[in-house]
């Protein structure tokens, strides 16, 4: 066998290792992607040994919390994850739907948007310089996302636009 050819042999072989340590590495940190196999009653400890820190956290009146575990910037998924005044879960919920982006009302306070839909995708400075834009991606049908509009701490306007992932994306595969 000559050199050339144990050297290809050893750099496929190598290559194969490496795919299988990659697709090892993606399944298990897909494991960890959402909140699936959390189950109600389950500590915030288990809860955090699941998903590793959240992004976000809220207060509610009753003692308990809202935990935001954003997938992104480049994610389609916020999940947020209701506590009880102790710690223990009591349910979770994939926030970043149509249905949820349809509920925004215009004056809401920018604090509700953010407890509501967790952390943008993306934040820019808003039209003609004023206020702020945040977008958020999700799953659909077509490549689009939501964007929020807040002039002044509060909602201004709301609108589903082409996310430029998508542009970018078609832009290089022409």
């Amino acid at each position: 066998m000559s050199r050339s050819t144990t050297t290809v042999r050893t750099l496929a072989s190598n290559a194969r290792s490496f795919g299988a340590a990659l697709l090892a590495l993606a399944l298990s940190a897909c494991a960890g992607y959402s909140p699936g196999d959390l189950r109600l009653g389950q500590t915030a400890a288990d809860m955090r040994a699941r998903l590793g820190e959240p992004t976000g956290h809220f207060a509610r009146a009753d003692g308990g919390s809202r935990v935001e575990y954003a997938r992104g910037p480049a994610g389609k998924h916020t999940y947020m994850i209701e506590l009880d005044a102790a710690g223990g879960v009591q349910g979770w919920t994939q926030v970043l739907t149509e249905q949820r982006f349809d509920a925004v009302a215009i004056a809401a306070p920018q604090a509700a948007v953010r407890e509501e839909l967790g952390r943008p995708s993306e934040r820019r400075v808003g039209w003609r310089g004023v206020g702020e834009v945040w977008s958020y991606r999700y799953e659909s049908e077509v490549c689009r996302w939501f964007q929020v509009w807040l002039v002044d701490g509060r909602v201004r306007e709301t609108a589903y636009a082409s996310d430029p992932a998508c542009e970018e994306s078609r832009r290089d595969n022409d």
